[in-house]
This record gives structure tokens, sequence and C-alpha cells, in this order.
């Protein structure tokens, strides 16, 4: 029988080394969101990622979306509970009349647990077929938790 060279010893011991070392990369980046920032390293720098609302909500609290620039359209105002025309199943309430009113839905958060919050929201508009101005809600701050609707105009 004749020796192996050492040129398919060497080989041998480094495949596994690197593949084990690629596979590691790639999973961290597999598990990276889209700015290249993975879950250990949201952890460490204390970034908490909450997509629904617990039973304590106090206000500068965030729940939803980690990235507010994720979603273009944003608002600001008093949550109300229900939907005018069928449409969304809430109503972002706003100064300046039913006009300035944002028919909220969310499929990241549940929009209950911020009922009469003063929230700024970020999300994505669509084409109401009733009303004017329907969003789909992606992330949610709380400005006060004791908030009350704006007077009508």
């Amino acid at each position: 029988m004749k020796r192996p060279k050492k040129a398919l010893i060497i080989i041998i011991i480094l495949f596994p080394i690197l593949a084990g070392v690629a596979t590691g990369f790639g999973l961290e980046k597999l598990s990276s969101n889209r700015d290249g920032t993975g879950a250990n390293d949201r952890l460490k720098s204390g970034q908490e990622i909450q997509q629904v609302a617990g039973e304590s909500i106090n206000d500068g609290d965030i729940f939803g979306s980690a990235d507010e620039s994720t979603f273009k359209d944003q608002a600001q105002g008093v949550l109300k509970k229900g939907s005018a025309d069928g449409e969304g199943s809430h109503q972002l309430v706003r100064p300046g009349g039913e006009s300035q009113t944002v028919h909220l839905t969310s499929s990241i958060t549940d929009l209950d647990k911020f009922e009469d919050m003063e929230i700024k929201i970020w999300g994505e508009t669509f084409k109401g077929q009733k009303v004017g101005w329907l969003m789909d809600v992606g992330r949610v701050e709380v400005i006060n938790t004791e908030a009350e609707l704006p007077e009508e105009e």
C-alpha cells in the first residue's frame, strides 16, 4: 500500500473545518434582518422587539416592526375601536374631523390593546372602497396612555 500524500491529508483535515465555518456564516446571514443586524446584535444593543402588547403598556413603548423605515406612511392620533362602513377594525381619530381620520387594520399587532390611547403608527396605505384613508399598521409607538379624543370641528 502507498502512503497517502501530504496534500490529500491536508485537504481531508481542512475541508470539514472550512465547511463548518461556511455553515456558521451562512446561518448568521439567514437569521439577520434586512439591514444586516442579526438577532444577537439586536439583543446585545438592548433593543427589545415585541409584536403584540402585553397587559402593561406605558408611554414610549413600541410594538410591531423594529424598523420604522420599513413603512413609508405614518400618522398620530387617538385610537378608537370600530370601523366606518366596514373597512378596517379601528380608527385613528385626529384633529380636523372625519376627513383626517385614518381607518386601520393590522397584520402585525393587536390594535385592541391601544384603545383610547394616543399613538403614532407606521404602516402602508391602501385605497379604501368607502373611506378616505385605510392603513395596514406595522409599528405602533404609544404617546399617551390616558388620551382624550380630539374635539369635533
